[in-house]
């Protein structure tokens, strides 16, 4: 029994979210049945008092770690896994976690991590780009404002543009300023089709620069004029089939 016990206390998923200036919240779930990622933004925003959530973060500054009992074997199997950007936090995420385990770097599709359109942030988020020393354990008992956020899906959406340029800078500012007034969860990948010509042709864009719903569906586009919020809410609202 007391076996038994302890092989459950082993089990479990935990999403580590850092901070550009290396503050840690972080959550332990036994149940594997929570979605975390907004829990932890929203969790940031109270902690350093900040305006919005910062969605951004997600997945650039994120780690997780999965622990699961093999069916065959019977043995706890893990597997651990952090973007470039946090991966230097490799013994604090053991620690955090209980863990001794080498954590492997996670994909980072083209343009999803842009050194650029994370900067855009910085003038809003000043407080992230600070060393507060901050390692927070984030539990279910959490006040319940933590927890007043957009209940939506993260959007997946995808921007191109023609080259990096100072016009490229402007459409991710005014962007993102849309998006976290209305507290839409996101995550942007920046597409430079002077670069990437292929992913152009498969979301069918013919014109720069083009706003991309990829899902929830329907895909949408927004062609040109993505300083209009009007039209802007519009596509993001469109109804999911």
């Amino acid at each position: 029994m007391n076996q038994a016990k302890s092989r459950d206390t082993e089990i479990f998923k935990g999403i580590a979210l850092f901070t550009p200036g290396g503050d840690l919240i972080y959550c332990i779930d036994p149940g594997k049945q929570g979605r975390w990622h907004l829990h932890l933004c929203a969790g940031l925003q109270e902690i350093l008092n900040l305006l919005e959530p910062p969605h951004f973060l997600v997945p650039c500054y994120t780690a997780t770690i999965d622990r699961w009992l093999d069916p065959q074997t019977q043995q706890v199997q893990t597997y651990a896994e952090a973007y470039p950007l946090v991966l230097r936090y490799q013994a604090l995420l053991n620690a955090v976690f209980q863990t001794d385990v080498v954590w492997q770097a996670a994909p980072v599709a083209e343009g999803l991590c842009d050194a650029i359109l994370l900067n855009t942030y910085r003038a809003t988020f000043p407080q992230l780009w600070e060393e507060n020393d901050l390692v927070v354990r984030f539990e279910r008992s959490q006040p319940e404002s933590l927890s007043r956020q957009h209940p939506q899906t993260p959007y997946v959406l995808h921007l191109f543009v023609a080259g990096h340029s100072a016009t490229t800078e402007r459409i991710l500012q005014s962007l993102r300023q849309v998006l976290e007034q209305f507290h839409y969860p996101y995550t942007l990948k920046v597409i430079d089709v002077t670069k990437h010509p292929e992913q152009a042709e498969i979301d069918q864009v013919s014109a720069t620069p083009t706003l991309v719903k990829v899902s929830p569906k329907p895909m949408r586009r927004l062609v040109g004029d993505l300083d209009n919020v009007e039209r802007l809410l519009q596509m993001l609202n469109s109804p999911e089939v």
